[in-house]
Order: C-alpha cells, then structure tokens, then sequence
C-alpha cells in the first residue's frame, strides 16, 4: 500500500509537498532555511541548544523550531523529524515534555497528547501522540494532511478494502480527505505520533458520508 512503509536506508519515510518526515540520530548542526522543523525523542538523552537556550531533551520530548533559525544537539538520542516546506510565518523555538501533559479525548475511545501547536508558536502543524486503545475505530476521514510514525503497538491500517499492516517504526502519510480505518490488533495501547497541517485538534473526524464523527462524552450527554 502507498500509504504505510517502513523508513528507506537513508532514514527518510516519507517526501510529500507538504512535509519530509525522517529517523535519525539527533546530534549535530541543524539549519532549515526553507522550513520549519517538529522533532520528537524516541530514545536516548541530548542536549538541545537553539535560541542562544540549552535544554536537556529525553524520549517523549517536541522541539519545533522556526525556518532559517540554527540549533544543535548532542548525546545519544534518535528523533523522528518532520520538515514542514512553505510554513506560516512564525519565530522562536518551543521544547516540551509531552510526558507531563494532560491527554484529550478523540473518537472510539481514542486519547491524545498535544505536542508543538499553534499556542507555543507552530503556526503550520498540530503534532500529537495518539493513545489507541485495542479495536478498531470506525471508517472516517480528515481534513488535514498527515504524517504519522507508530512508537509502541501493532495494527493495520485499511483503505477501501486494503490491509497495511502497522508495528513499531511503521509510517503512513494521510492526505486530506482519504477515508480510512487504523487499528489496534494488540492487547496493549497502541502509540502514534502524527504531524498534520492545517493545524487543528486530533479530535477531528468526519464519516464518509460527511457528517462529523461522535466523541465518546457526546454519546453520553
């Protein structure tokens, strides 16, 4: 399926006109002249110096800094980088522990984790980590394109009838508006990290048929 691989030797997954999402080591000088740039830790410890700023970054923490802004790093740690060409207009840097933030609420019992947004200075992209408890969400589709790496978990993605399977380190790129199901075959949480622009809430879906899809609260009230 064209929609889900696995990252290519140079670490690359995916190259689309909106985004180039990559794995790698996250040491050394980095300086996006065209683009801004969201990372996340997967593992390992470094040291982060951006903005005349250090900061000690570990696995599950954002950085997002603005096109043309130099920075660098240093230590043992791997990240997921997604390059964001043509952005907003936006300055500055923002660092955050998405292990101390408080999670949202999505469809089928779905949970997020807010990572660089509009609110800390990321005007083109929402990133996330996606908490997908085992089973399978209903067929919807979004408005926004997307990117989305898996961290812990297995599942499959399906696309009219096509099975993808999904495990950890597995990527899909989702253009607006392409129905979709992913699901957890596993008996654990499964963990997504995703970049989607325009930004927005991940909590946003809509049915095939157009309608907006239900979060769990609003079948309650």
């Amino acid at each position: 399926m064209k929609y889900a691989m696995d990252a290519r030797a140079d670490g690359t997954f995916f190259e689309t006109e909106p985004f180039t999402q990559r794995v790698g080591p996250l040491a050394g000088d980095h300086h996006e002249a065209a683009a801004d740039e969201v990372v996340y830790v997967l593992e390992g410890a470094a040291r982060v110096t951006v903005g005349g700023e250090t900061h000690g970054v570990r696995e599950g923490v954002s950085v997002f800094v603005s096109r043309g802004t130099p920075w660098s790093a240093d230590g043992d740690a791997r990240a997921v980088s997604v390059l964001i060409h043509d952005p907003e207009p936006s300055t500055g840097h923002a660092v955050l522990d998405l292990n101390d933030v408080e999670s949202g609420t999505a469809t089928a019992g779905r949970a997020f984790l807010l990572g660089a947004t509009p609110e800390v200075g990321c005007a083109s992209v929402t990133q996330f980590v996606g908490l997908v408890p085992p089973g399978r969400a209903p067929d919807h589709f979004h408005t926004y394109d997307e990117v989305i790496y898996v961290l812990e978990g297995e599942g499959f993605l399906e696309i009219d009838g096509e099975q993808a399977p999904l495990h950890a380190g597995s990527c899909v790129h989702l253009p607006a508006k392409l129905v979709h199901c992913l699901a957890n075959t596993g008996d654990s949480e499964l963990r997504l990290l995703g970049v989607f622009r325009p930004a927005g809430s991940p909590a946003e879906a809509y049915y095939p048929d157009g309608t907006l899809a239900v979060l769990p609260t609003d079948k309650e009230n």
